[in-house]
């Protein structure tokens, strides 16, 4: 009888645990446009549902707050239904509108799922995070300096005083159709240029598009691209010319030494101090290098990243005319005046007028090749409203923006509604898984 029991308790352990990781909790929203975007003082109306993989969850609570570039907050909650919970809301501003909840149990605790993000764990409170823009087209960034461009040219021929010296030791890849190689190129400013070089097997002189790929926040090591490229010469550079293929006490340390780079305040107020600086002398450098290798076809060259690497690939573009696209996604440090407009301020540095001249809203017009942006509406660490200010301050119109609701920096929502704004109309509407 006791077997009997404890075999019980252990089947109904089993079942609870097992029910409990087959739930795939999520939080969505919709907003009653299929695309969102608004006129000023139109109403928006906001749609928040709670499921269970894709199945909808009635009768939790839901707590939301409504933020936006107009300075308004707004909290509320609802009780989930088939119909979900509904936020009305409206601007009077051109702008962007936030909203985010959370979804609790019957106890007040929080609903726990996945969440994404850069770490380990993936799973967390539950959370939706979007919004909707009114009237993007009119957003504009701060003045840009008056001596933008004579301070850019002087950094290029402080650049151009060192030679292009480049090191390489090839290394064993994995894919056997490409060659690669540690590269370190003598730079101006307090680093060298490091990163990996990857060309394919038995290019011939001049027949390879270029792509230099810049990094993301971060210090972590850099290793050999996990994907190699069998098509055309990349060269994947790391933010800080750190060494390659050291031991982990010197990623550590270089972790411990470069704590919270870019955000010191004293240097920020020095346009040659400022973190930036070196990094911007090794973007141009990196570029110029792929330009001197024999395989490239003297035509075709892309500036590429995400994140810090977005802010990057942006002034990559912006800053080498031969640059002919770019593909960027969520970019750091865009707008960072918008701040003294009213707009939101993501996680980055505080504006001083030494770091404007790094603000890519202000490289953005001087951009001649394509390019493609992705905005999310939920991502406030790269706020919306500064990758849509770099979009308008774009001249020309080979350019387009794919845009995200639901999706923040780490985390995409399931069934998330994007659209991919155009200089032509708003295309390409739809769901994505």
């Amino acid at each position: 009888m006791k077997k009997y029991k404890i075999c019980n308790v252990l089947v109904c352990c089993w079942f609870l645990l097992a029910s409990a990781m087959a739930s795939d909790f999520s939080l969505r929203g919709t907003t009653d446009k299929e695309v969102a975007i608004y006129k000023v003082g139109e109403k928006m109306e906001f749609t928040l549902k709670l499921y269970d993989e894709d199945n909808v969850v009635v009768g939790k609570k839901i707590k939301w707050t409504r933020s936006g570039d107009d300075g308004k907050v707004e909290n509320g909650e609802g009780i989930t239904t088939e119909h979900g919970v509904k936020i009305v809301t409206s601007t009077d501003k051109p702008g962007f509108v936030r909203v985010k909840a959370f979804a609790f149990e019957d106890d007040g605790k929080n609903i726990v799922g996945y969440v994404g993000g850069w770490g380990a764990n993936k799973n967390g409170d539950i959370f939706f995070d979007g919004g909707a823009c009114v009237e993007p087209e009119k957003l504009k960034s701060v003045e840009e300096p008056n001596d933008f461009d004579s301070f850019w040219q002087k950094m290029k021929a402080e650049l151009n005083e060192v030679p292009l010296s480049a090191k390489l030791k090839e290394v064993t890849p994995k894919d056997a159709k490409v060659k690669v190689f540690e590269v370190e190129l003598d730079c101006a400013g307090p680093k060298p240029v490091t990163g990996y070089l990857t060309i394919p097997l038995n290019a011939k002189p001049k027949s390879l598009a270029a792509i230099v790929s810049f990094h993301g926040y971060g210090t972590g090591k850099h290793n050999v691209p996990a994907w190699l490229n069998e098509w055309n010469i990349v060269f994947d550079v790391n933010a800080h010319g750190m060494k390659l293929g050291q031991d982990d006490a010197y990623y550590a340390q270089l972790q411990k030494d470069l704590s919270g780079y870019c955000f010191n305040k004293d240097e920020n107020s020095n346009r040659h101090k400022t973190y930036y600086y070196g990094m911007a002398l090794r973007v141009m450098r990196a570029l110029q290098y792929v330009k001197t290798l024999p395989e490239w076809n003297g035509k075709d060259l892309q500036s590429n990243g995400g994140s810090q690497g977005g802010l990057q690939g942006l002034w990559g573009a912006g800053l080498d005319a031969d640059v002919t696209s770019c593909d960027i996604w969520s970019p750091w440090c865009c707008d960072l005046g918008g701040v003294n407009l009213g707009r939101q301020l993501g996680w980055r540095p505080d504006f001083t007028e030494a770091i404007n001249y790094y603000d890519p809203v202000h490289h953005a017009k001087r951009i001649k090749g394509k390019v493609h942006l992705v905005a999310n509406y939920g991502d406030y660490v790269c706020p919306p409203s500064g990758v849509w200010t770099v979009y308008n301050n774009i001249a020309h119109e080979n350019k387009s923006m794919e845009v995200f609701q639901g999706c923040t920096h780490g985390y995409k929502m399931k069934n998330a509604m994007s659209y991919t704004y155009t200089p032509h109309g708003i295309e390409k509407i739809g769901i994505k898984k």
